[in-house]
């Protein structure tokens, strides 16, 4: 029996057990298969347990009252305290959950708290639940409960020691009064000693039982539903028809449905009772509808301290069955919106680096279209200005003066006088402008005796118009170019050079140039002009 408990049993912590044969036992078979006990059967079993608790405390002895320490069964029928289980703290959480608040730090409890103790058994033997967060109202959960029994469940269930009753023989009375004959009538007792005497008054709204926000209303039993009959024991008229036990419907492992309800039940209790500890800090107290907020919200987290004022016990969120799932499903949707965002920003450090790329590539890409274009423009330049060249070559016309005076044109006539003097020519210093070469050249010119044959038009052409020399000043194609050079003695003795539009720095560039050309040596000045277009 007992090895078949623990395996229906939710996990036990560690170095526990359930005794076997008690009525923890029993509640847990129960439990597995969905069956609690009846009204008349639990109040038959407490009473009795109520009187026993009286006598025991009359005697000035203390004890802890709960399900494990309680042998079901037997040749009484009854309940009976173990006294070796009864002087130990309960391990199970069930268990504690019926120990009055004042007990779970450790202290047996007197009469009081065992009026508290006889309240939490009950409750759980009629709705199958334990005492604290969340709990129901017993007629949430049996529609035909008596009244008068959840009110006496109420006044026994007060936190506050002070104003709990702690007459079990009036708590006796009181519950065989409600169910007469579910068991052996006990001693005689004044019920209203559990609405308070000249010590103290019972507080209903410190009661761990929620509110009833329909107190006033008379409770009206729902209709009996029709139940299924199966015929069985014979035919005939002595046929006996015993109804089909009807299964409890649950809804099974669905954990949005059981979160869903536990989340209900926790909201059907508006008071305020509940703090909890953050940075060393008490905050609240919080109604259960405002804990739960704050903890989807992620202002509280399993790891901080939550205090049932009520109770006057206090553990971690993640500790509290009735609160862990809610900080559970609270951190697994912070981690999910956490997972989100990160994945969001590698996206993002993604999309923008691709975008970097892409920028990097169209730049890349423009400044080799940039580098092409400036190659083909200087090609194209170039090759304008060698075909400008060309064709001014074509139209140029180069005048070459063997001679300034009558007899010099004479002589390259066949015909005139040759200059006397003995045939000697003047011979120019460099650095004049053409001009000037040739006015000295006149001014000192002497008639002599012939000298070399004069040099043809084509030999200074062939130097002056090749053009070369315009490239090294980086002459635009569009600009015209009027060059005069007086050359003696093979090298430019006076060059003038004149350019369209105007340019002083090209045409000092250009005359430069000219002026450190080589050309065919002639003792005779000899003028040349070409014009680039």
């Amino acid at each position: 029996m007992s090895a078949q408990v623990q395996a229906i049993l939710t996990p036990l912590p560690v170095g526990t057990s359930i005794p076997a044969g008690t009525l923890r036992a029993e509640m847990e078979s129960r439990r597995a298969t969905n069956r609690r006990f009846d009204v008349r059967e639990a109040v038959g079993l407490v009473v009795p347990l109520c009187t026993q608790l009286h006598e025991l405390h009359a005697q000035g002895r203390t004890a802890f009252v709960h399900p494990s320490c309680l042998a079901y069964g037997g040749a009484s029928g009854g309940l009976q305290l173990i006294e070796e289980l009864a002087h130990a703290a309960p391990m199970l959480p069930r268990d504690r959950a019926c120990l009055a608040p004042e007990e779970r730090k450790g202290s047996e409890g007197d009469a009081r708290a065992s009026v508290f103790a006889i309240g939490a058994i009950l409750y759980e033997l009629l709705t199958g639940s334990s005492v604290g967060p969340g709990m129901r109202r017993p007629a949430d959960v049996i529609p035909d409960l008596p009244p008068a029994l959840e009110t006496v469940l109420g006044k026994s269930l007060v936190a506050d020691p002070k104003h709990r009753p702690a007459d079990l023989a009036a708590l006796a009375q009181a519950l065989y009064q409600i169910v007469p004959n579910a068991s052996e009538k006990p001693p005689s007792a004044d019920a209203s000693h559990l609405d308070g005497d000249g010590e103290f008054e019972v507080d209903i709204n410190l009661s761990m039982m929620p509110p009833n926000g329909h107190a006033e209303e008379a409770r009206v039993p729902s209709a009996p539903s029709m139940p299924k009959i199966q015929a069985v024991a014979g035919d005939g008229p002595f046929a006996v028809a015993i109804p089909v036990a009807q299964p409890q419907r649950l809804h099974g492992n669905d954990p949005t449905r059981k979160l869903a309800d536990l989340k209900a039940a926790l909201e059907s209790d508006p008071r305020p009772r509940y703090a909890v500890i953050k940075d060393g800090m008490d905050h609240g107290p919080f109604s259960s509808v405002e804990l739960l907020q704050q903890i989807a919200s992620g202002s509280f987290t399993g790891d901080h301290v939550l205090r049932d004022t009520f109770a006057g016990e206090e553990r971690a969120i993640q500790d509290w069955e009735e609160f862990a799932p809610f900080a559970e499903q609270a951190k697994l949707n912070r981690d999910i919106v956490q997972e989100k965002r990160a994945l969001d920003a590698v996206v993002s450090a993604e999309k923008q680096g691709t975008q970097y790329k892409a920028l990097l590539g169209m730049a890349l890409m423009g400044v080799i279209l940039a580098a092409g274009a400036g190659w083909w423009y200087r090609e194209r330049t170039n090759k304008e200005r060698e075909l400008a060249v060309q064709g001014a070559t074509d139209r140029i016309a180069i005048e070459v003066d063997a001679g300034l005076d009558s007899a010099k044109g004479a002589a390259r006539a066949g015909g005139g006088a040759r200059p006397s003097g003995g045939g000697s020519y003047p011979s120019l210093g460099g650095g004049m402008s053409c001009e000037a070469a040739q006015a000295r050249y006149v001014e000192e010119y002497k008639l002599g005796n012939n000298g070399p044959a004069d040099l043809t038009a084509g030999a200074y052409g062939n130097v002056l118009n090749r053009g070369t020399y315009l490239n090294a000043c980086n002459v635009p194609s569009n600009m015209e170019v009027n060059v005069c050079a007086a050359v003696q003695n093979g090298r430019a003795v006076g060059v003038t050079v004149t350019t369209s539009p105007s340019n002083p720095g090209i045409a000092s560039c250009i005359s430069g140039q000219i002026r450190g050309m080589s050309f065919p040596s002639h003792p005779r000045l000899d003028v040349a002009r070409t014009t680039f277009k």
